[in-house]
């Protein structure tokens, strides 16, 4: 019997539940002192609803665009690394769940499937994020292939995981015991700019 979720909230103890710990403490844990996870979610919680009652809502409408592409409302999924973790089929649901809902899917640099993997699963809005590495022919071969692949854009990170750490009691997941490799990366060896 499928779960009923009422809010996001709650996908976060249903995580807890079905993931091994590993992942869920992968997915749950942030960066150094966790200052922008918690600075995220206090942002998230001030966001509030204005119920609009008595109000005519059979023409409703949510489309906007993301750089000149139509979307179907003003979500998109971000980058998110390792995604086998948490499913077998990875980014291959997500890929499908973004284009069935008619809004992008950004691929992540630390994805566990490759651009072509993902194109693979049918048609969609993708986008890839891509770390800039100190080998410019690497970063130039990933650009051609995620254009080849169909990707509209790329989208590069805002932070620096190369300096970055885990302060907290979650263990960096091994993606080796999970089954859930970079799939994008695997074969290059990759240093990030300094």
């Amino acid at each position: 019997m499928a779960e009923t979720v009422t809010n996001v909230s709650e996908y976060q103890a249903i995580a807890k539940r079905k993931l091994p710990k590993m992942a869920y403490d992968y997915y749950a844990s942030g960066a150094e002192d966790e200052w922008t996870l918690k600075e995220n979610r206090e942002a998230f919680s001030r966001i509030l609803f204005r119920p609009r009652i008595l109000i005519d809502v059979s023409t409703i409408d949510m489309t906007t665009s993301v750089l000149g592409i139509k979307i179907s409302m003003p979500i998109m999924i971000s980058p998110t690394a390792f995604q086998k973790m948490a499913h077998p089929e990875g980014e291959y649901a997500t890929a499908r769940a973004a284009s069935a809902a008619g809004t992008v899917m950004t691929l992540s640099s630390w994805a566990t499937s490759s651009v072509e993997e993902v194109a693979s699963t049918g048609p969609g809005i993708r986008f890839f994020q891509l770390y800039v590495y100190k080998d410019r022919k690497v970063v130039e071969q990933l650009v051609r292939r995620a254009e080849k692949a169909g990707f509209k854009a790329i989208a590069p990170p805002a932070e620096d995981v190369s300096k970055s750490q885990r302060h907290t009691n979650a263990p960096i997941a091994d993606h080796r015991r999970l089954d859930a490799r970079p799939g994008m990366l695997a074969k290059y060896p990759l240093q990030r700019t300094q």
